[in-house]
């Protein structure tokens, strides 16, 4: 049975550059995708990074019974909801999958599909993720320090180390130098699929 390779840490940790570069140079790994109602942000895609969708789309899958797993967050823009979604592939063949979320949608996917969900948490230090979020934040049309304020406190708390003890993450991946950082993870991954 395949594998599912959970990312995840605090934002502006490296989570999707290093979610893109896996799936770049880990050949056999599918990227799983999650569904939200937040807007686009500036140079995201459609189906690339998330599957962008309306609240009443979301409720939808809901009603079907689609929804794995389903996250609201109360931001200074409004609600916004990210969802795993159950496509019907993911986790019942032998294909490998690399999924990325918070430490809550990975105890969520877990107490779907067993044993075969693994963690790769990705740690920053804490300056050095402030400065990045603040570069990233900057870069947006209309930058929302509040909300990226709001973001990085609440990561604090989610990802705890009693929280992250209580479901079993005690590898963790420093992303101080990124090449290295998804050269340990890869070796990870290789060894997991073996």
């Amino acid at each position: 049975m395949g594998k599912i390779f959970y990312l995840m840490g605090k934002s502006a940790s490296g989570k999707d550059t290093i979610y893109k570069r896996l799936l770049k140079e880990c050949q056999g790994l599918c990227p799983t995708l999650l569904y939200t109602t937040r807007p686009m942000r500036d140079g995201e895609r459609q189906g690339v990074e998330y599957y962008f969708i309306t609240e009443e789309e979301l409720e939808e899958f809901e009603r079907r019974g689609k929804v794995i797993e389903r996250r609201n967050y109360h931001t200074a823009a409004g609600l916004w909801s990210y969802a795993t979604v159950d496509d019907g592939k993911m986790g019942r063949g032998t294909e490998n999958y690399l999924s990325i979320g918070t430490l809550e949608s990975y105890e969520k996917l877990k107490g779907y599909f067993g044993e075969i969900v693994l963690p790769v948490y990705i740690t920053v230090e804490t300056g050095i993720r402030l400065e990045r979020a603040l570069m990233r934040e900057r870069q947006q049309r209309k930058p929302d320090y509040v909300e990226m304020c709001r973001r990085f406190l609440a990561d604090e708390e989610d990802f705890s180390e009693e929280n992250l003890m209580r479901l079993g993450v005690y590898e963790m991946f420093e992303n101080e130098n990124l090449d290295r950082c998804v050269e340990t993870i890869k070796s990870v991954i290789l060894r997991e699929r073996s």
